[in-house]
């Protein structure tokens, strides 16, 4: 059985959906980043770079959610496109996309629109707002007259997008799906299935520390020195 080291933020989520999609047996594993689990020596045998989310599948071990999953998809033969030349740079490059563009400038949007300290100053904000919003555009236009993110079908590249697409409204705003009609509709589309329902309901599995206090913020924001 898989075991599945996660929490409830975007990364993991993608990974619980393709685990639900898949039907693999999974063990899910509770990561609790706000209380310092991440920094756990057994965990860092798993990931030595302290994220969520990873897998232990048997002898091998996977981190960082696009690799886990190119992983679980080649496994076993499902929800990739046609693997063709052509279509599969498409997919690396839409999987890439996600994880080098959408997930950091989201989630640096996201750190500084709402955890920063009220001194950090604009220029930060305005850049990261800016690319996060960019390249939520980018993806938008390609959705445009496309059911799904590559060829005619459901796959990974869309659980990838889907994992940050959840959260665009803490992201960028109230209202900032009216400017993104074409990811909403991706985002109704995958929301609509079973699996997706199901990785869901990993929120009601295990409980996770909810307050951004001074603990969490020693975990999270580790380069924040503490005051004398």
């Amino acid at each position: 059985m898989i075991r599945f080291y996660y929490n409830l933020s975007p990364n993991p989520m993608k990974v619980a959906l393709c685990l639900e999609e898949l039907g693999l047996p999974y063990e899910p594993v509770p990561v609790d980043t706000r209380k310092g689990d991440q920094f756990d020596a057994a965990y860092a045998a798993v990931n030595p770079n302290a994220k969520v989310p990873a897998i232990v599948d048997g002898e091998t071990t996977v981190f960082d959610s696009n690799a886990i999953l190119l992983y679980l998809a080649e496994k076993t033969g499902q929800f990739l496109p046609p693997q063709n030349g052509a279509v599969r740079g498409e997919m690396l490059s839409w999987m890439m996309f996600v994880a080098t563009g959408i997930g950091p400038f989201s989630g640096q949007c996201v750190h500084f629109r709402h955890f920063a300290p009220k001194d950090a100053g604009a220029y930060a904000m305005d850049r990261y707002v800016y690319e996060a919003r960019r390249h939520w555009d980018v993806l938008d236009r390609h959705l445009e007259g496309r059911a799904f993110m590559v060829g005619d079908a459901y796959s990974v590249v869309d659980m990838a997008a889907w994992g940050w697409a959840r959260m665009v409204p803490f992201v960028l705003g109230e209202g900032a799906f009216a400017g993104l009609p074409n990811v909403k509709r991706l985002l109704d589309t995958i929301n609509a299935r079973p699996a997706a329902q199901r990785a869901e309901a990993l929120k009601g599995r295990h409980a996770f520390k909810a307050e951004m206090d001074d603990e969490a913020r020693a975990n999270m924001f580790r380069f924040i020195k503490p005051a004398a």
